[in-house]
């Protein structure tokens, strides 16, 4: 009833605020993509402070609708696209309001189908909207003329040609709600139409992914050291073995589904990349070190151990499921971005809350098969035979310990901008916890419970070859050197105190002279900010709009970067695949950079410029950003590569995710810049 009035007066205003005509001016032209191709175009000149409505607003207003009178002469190819919208919270209709301001070209691509020329009449439904109050819904004709295409052969029929709003509605929620002028037609979402199963197994996938990442892998001393310690007979050890993997199963789905629904598909990501976490995380992984060093054991209460042992013969599961929780909660800076990833690609336009449900399943499954296996692997030891070599590898994991935790220091230092882990800093604790663990396995160096080496075995002779070889591989890291095949585990580029490349760049061939102003602006937004995160060699802007603008006033596409300080994939993506001579050449000369961080929290956006989104205000520009690439692009990983226009048109159909393979890159860059021409 409330809403029902609410819209009464709506309408009531609308029809007495506007005596005067409506004020947006529309415009039509066509474009000639090839011999059978035309895209017509269709623009809406909108004064300062009025706007139109999305095809696919979800809120009160009036969407826009096109329709397009059949002929015999044409076919249309996909539906009308239109440019990137904004976005903002309806409180009346308790969801997102898509909006347009300025200039937006809609477009429509039509197959010729005539050898003679022909006119196609199309029409627009809108409303205009200012201050709060709309004129009534307008139609505005069109008539478009066509040239007809030799080659075409006759046709029997077409296909509806009238796009409406019902026809609309479901298309969206599974594309990407931007333009595209690459001559394809739109896409939908890419896991939509998947079936339960299909959805589990591909989450399982995922989880399977997270073994190999920094900050799980480190896990495994940890489950070894639990269960080298357990239970008397096999059977025994394997029930724990089995509680520990369903006790992660548990952990995931359960408290990974509450934490997701109580604070929003992007949570896992936020807790993921804050510093107070990974600054936890380290200490814990420091306190694990120590304790493999032999300062001190590792324990539960006696009372927690006493009740352990006694429902050990009941089934108790306790401890495995304590352990079960640390290796959760100390991985979660890993898994909570790939986990987030694979929940908003696919859970996003879908209203079946089943299938958010078999994601988290499927994804804590593939996390934990590994682990529990690994924890039915002591069993088998048991009947090997012990000696100091069980401590050697405790003491070898403490010193991995030690190297793996500082990745989770180095990611709060960058989080908080505290500049205290330099990228020279940890290459040189790296290279030193190389050099000891060498020394270490060649018997030079004895821990508590070592006895003495009466010969070198070959596994330590090739484990300290290894350990060696890494130490030498890194050195050239602390003039500089990109060090790809670790580069994700290292802090930025950008950290490095002395990088020769940077000198070259800065004094090239000048004499000492620094390089003449090249005319990019200084005064960008949060360039004091973040420059310093921009790699080595590249400038960047930071807003999106501002870079819109400056990519208008030089004629150049936008290479839009969603980056994170602390994002690993984004800092291999920079050093293996930006460098490369020609990737580098096109970002730095055909395109404008936009480095949207998405975990950018301490930068607080002026009032004007807060948004709300999912009822929730979003007030910094990392949450800014996070919410934009969500949105328009179904995405919550980085690093995520989108081509763009200086009017927001989207140069290539699917942005590019993480990918390693330069030709790919190359010709993404590639096919952008030629769509930019056209």
């Amino acid at each position: 009833m409330k809403k029902n009035l609410a819209l009464f007066f709506a309408v009531l205003l609308s029809l007495t605020a506007f005596s005067q005509s409506n004020p947006a001016k529309w415009t039509s032209s066509t474009k000639q993509i090839n011999d059978s191709i035309v895209e017509l175009q269709m623009t809406c000149a909108l004064p300062s402070g009025g706007h139109i409505y999305s095809q696919y607003t979800k809120a009160t207003e009036q969407p826009i609708e096109f329709t397009i009178k059949q002929s015999n002469a044409y076919q249309k190819i996909g539906g009308v696209r239109e440019p990137q919208c904004k976005t903002k919270y309806d409180r009346f209709a308790k969801d997102t309001c898509r909006y347009f301001e300025g200039n937006p070209t809609f477009s429509q691509k039509i197959k010729v189908k005539s050898a003679e020329d022909f006119k196609v009449n199309a029409k627009v439904t809108f409303q205009y909207c200012e201050n709060g109050s709309c004129v009534p819904p307008e139609d505005v004709e069109f008539t478009f003329n066509v040239k007809g295409n030799p080659a075409a052969a006759p046709i029997a029929e077409v296909v509806e040609e009238t796009t409406t709003q019902e026809q609309v509605a479901t298309e969206y929620e599974t594309q990407v709600a931007t333009a595209s002028n690459t001559g394809e037609t739109s896409t939908m979402g890419e896991f939509e139409g998947m079936s339960m199963v299909s959805v589990f197994f591909l989450c399982f996938g995922f989880g399977l992914l997270t073994l190999i990442t920094p900050c799980v892998f480190p896990m495994i001393p940890m489950t070894i050291s639990f269960f080298l310690k357990g239970n008397k007979d096999k059977r025994a050890g394997r029930r724990q073995a089995y509680i520990f993997g369903l006790s992660i199963v548990f952990i995931f789905a359960v408290l990974g589904l509450i934490l997701t629904l109580l604070l929003g598909k992007d949570a896992m990501y936020v807790i993921s990349t804050h510093w107070l976490p990974n600054l936890l995380f380290f200490i814990i992984f420091m306190i694990f070190a120590l304790s493999f060093f032999g300062l001190f054991e590792i324990t539960l209460p006696s009372s927690w151990i006493n009740k352990s042992d006694k429902q050990s013969d009941k089934g108790g599961f306790l401890g495995p499921f304590f352990i079960a929780l640390t290796t959760v909660l100390v991985s979660f800076s890993c898994t909570g971005p790939i986990l987030g990833g694979a929940l908003v690609g696919i859970t996003s336009g879908s209203g079946n809350r089943l299938i958010f449900l078999f994601a988290m399943l499927g994804f804590a499954v593939g996390f934990a098969l590994p682990f529990t296996l690994l924890a039915m692997f002591p069993s088998v030891l048991k009947n090997m035979k012990s000696g100091s070599w069980l401590n050697s590898v405790k003491i070898v994991f403490g010193f991995l310990e030690v190297a793996l935790g500082l990745k989770f220091l180095s990611m709060a230092d960058l989080s908080a901008n505290w500049g205290l882990l330099s990228r020279t800093t940890y290459l040189c604790i790296w290279i030193v916890l190389a050099v000891l663990l060498g020394m270490y396995l060649l018997g030079k160096l004895k821990f508590k419970g070592d006895s003495d080496l009466k010969h070198i075995s070959v596994i330590r002779l090739l484990l300290a070859i290894i350990s060696f070889s890494f130490a030498l591989y890194m050195l050239p890291g602390l003039w500089g050197a990109p060090l790809k095949t670790i580069s994700g585990y290292l802090p930025p580029m950008t950290t490095q105190e002395f990088n020769i490349e940077k000198i070259v760049i800065e004094n090239a061939g000048n004499g000492g002279a620094v390089v003449a102003d090249d005319g990019f602006p200084k005064d960008r937004k949060y360039a004091k900010e973040l420059d310093s995160h921009v790699p080595v060699g590249f400038k960047a802007f930071f807003d999106l709009e501002e870079a819109k603008a400056y990519a208008k006033s030089v004629n150049k596409p936008l290479f839009i970067d969603f980056t994170g300080k602390s994002c690993a994939n984004c800092r291999e993506m920079e050093t293996s695949v930006w460098t490369d001579s020609q990737v580098k050449a096109m970002i730095q000369n055909d395109y404008i950079l936009v480095s949207l961080f998405a975990d950018e929290y301490s930068i607080e956006l002026p009032k004007e410029e807060w948004i709300e989104a999912d009822g929730k205000q979003i007030k910094n520009l990392g949450r800014k950003n996070q919410n934009y690439e969500i949105t328009n692009f179904k995405a919550n990983t980085q690093p995520l590569y989108v081509l763009m226009d200086g009017d927001g048109k989207i140069l290539c159909d699917k942005p590019q995710p993480y990918d390693k393979d330069v030709q790919n890159f190359r010709n993404f860059l590639t096919k952008g810049l030629e769509n930019f021409k056209k």
